[in-house]
């Protein structure tokens, strides 16, 4: 059963849930319930809410945190915003809704009350996505709102045949009039006579294509986080029912608290794969980042990887050795061949000199992304080298878990690492990042109680 480490065991009774509706499983959750929803239509936890930005298809909660407070205040358990056949069993005493409604963007940037990651996960898969889709949006509006192409022909010729031809066929420049003079050698840098010399051309073939590939990058780094939500099925959210605000009723909070700490006493040493499965989403992060980086190279002639660092030596060459790397990559004039049949039935050959307005934006988003996808790949190598030393080195964790909230005394952390393998300690980790401070303190001090009293009881 998928998920079953975890999930299974938070049902006490195993009753499965369906897509339709409430499942209640004694009198008092059904009159509590009942009662909530008479206050309530639209507000209750949906199970799942799809947005487009744009084609991107992710999963989100929504829920009224004062609705779902007096359900688990009235039933003593555990409200969960999960309920399609993917989430194997109720939670007892649940009483479930589930409306979908269309998110947007504000919904896709809004700041989330409970974390299930890190910072740096979600720069990769929140931050890098959204700058992906806007450079995305910004091309594709320069692309097709504007005139991406613009091509300087003789009379003979409409101007807007060559224009479309030049543009689904592709440019090109000639690569040693880089270096001579404009002006007085060539008219523009990279255009010159290419003397029938085919094997002297550099095409440039991939400016049609940008806004397409950009957007399928944007994909590729929400693809981490879609994994993880998949995988995280939302228990993070359900264990911390509602614990993350301190102001509330004095036996409310014991009750949530005691089926906190039994949920994490029943299920102690089960928490691995839920560890496990975020720390290789996190590598994913990685392995997405560089292989991204080898396919920009490779969607631009092999230009990519030196890209960044010719662009800062630039200004430190002498004026006569000077060559642009962003005209040279992006060039903003190039030249396009057109064959046609003459009067007679003779080919007749036409060049035309081209301009590219669409390469001065590409050359702008193309060297952020550069430095953005450098400074990344390094600080993703540094989480997973944090990551490889918690897995590695049990003698972190407890000062991890103490600097996490400082209230918590060293000895009880210590204790608690002692005694739980590292799922355990992931979840009491992210635990301490989404309850109140006090609420977590009591939490952990009593849970490290009951672990060394059950060890004692059972030598």
């Amino acid at each position: 059963m998928r998920n079953s480490s975890y999930f299974s065991t938070i049902s006490l009774v195993g009753i499965p849930l369906t897509k339709t509706g409430a499942l209640l499983t004694d009198t008092r959750s059904r009159s509590a319930l009942t009662d909530l929803h008479s206050e309530q239509v639209n507000s209750c936890y949906n199970i799942l809410g799809f947005s487009f930005l744009p084609s991107i298809l992710f999963f989100k909660y929504c829920s009224d945190e004062e609705s779902a407070d007096k359900a688990n205040s009235a039933t003593g358990s555990l409200t969960v915003g999960r309920g399609l056949s993917d989430f194997p069993h109720a939670v007892r005493h649940i009483g479930i809704t589930v409306p979908c409604r269309i998110g947007g963007l504000k919904d896709y940037l809004k700041w989330q009350d409970i974390v299930v990651d890190s910072a740096v996960f979600r720069l990769h898969n929140l931050f890098t996505t959204v700058l992906l889709l806007t450079c995305s949006l910004i091309i594709t509006a320069t692309q097709f709102v504007g005139n991406p192409i613009q091509c300087i022909v003789g009379k003979e010729l409409p101007n807007h045949v060559i224009n479309t031809y030049c543009w689904i066929t592709s440019t090109f420049s000639m690569p040693d009039a880089f270096l001579r003079q404009v002006g007085s050698e060539v008219a523009h840098p990279g255009v010159a006579n290419d003397f029938g010399d085919e094997d002297a051309k550099k095409y440039y073939t991939y400016y049609q294509w940008v806004c397409f590939v950009l957007f399928f990058q944007a994909v590729m780094c929400y693809t981490p986080k879609w994994i993880w939500d998949s995988c995280e099925g939302g228990l993070m959210r359900t264990i911390v029912m509602g614990l993350n605000i301190g102001l509330c009723k004095e036996e409310e909070k014991c009750k949530k608290k005691k089926v906190l700490i039994d949920y994490l006493l029943r299920h102690i040493k089960r928490h691995n794969m839920y560890a496990i499965r975020y720390f290789l989403c996190e590598a994913l992060c990685l392995v997405n980042i560089i292989s991204q980086l080898y396919f920009m190279n490779h969607f631009f002639d092999g230009e990519f990887f030196s890209y960044g660092l010719r662009v800062m030596a630039f200004s430190e060459q002498a004026q006569e050795d000077r060559v642009d790397p962003m005209v040279y990559v992006f060039p903003r004039v190039t030249k396009c061949t057109f064959h046609k049949y003459g009067a007679s039935g003779t080919i007749q050959k036409h060049d035309s000199l081209c301009i590219l307005p669409l390469n001065i934006v590409n050359e702008k988003t193309y060297i952020f992304i550069w430095f953005w996808y450098i400074i990344l790949a390094v600080i993703l190598s540094f989480l997973l080298i944090y990551r490889a030393v918690i897995l590695c080195i049990p003698s972190v964790r407890p000062r991890l878990l103490h600097a996490r909230n400082r209230m918590v005394p060293r000895e009880v952390t210590e204790a608690i690492s002692r005694k739980t393998d590292v799922g355990d300690w992931w979840i009491l980790y992210m635990l301490g990042q989404n309850m109140d401070a006090l609420i977590y303190k009591e939490v952990v001090s009593e849970l490290a109680k009951k672990i060394e009293t059950a060890a004692s009881n059972n030598p």
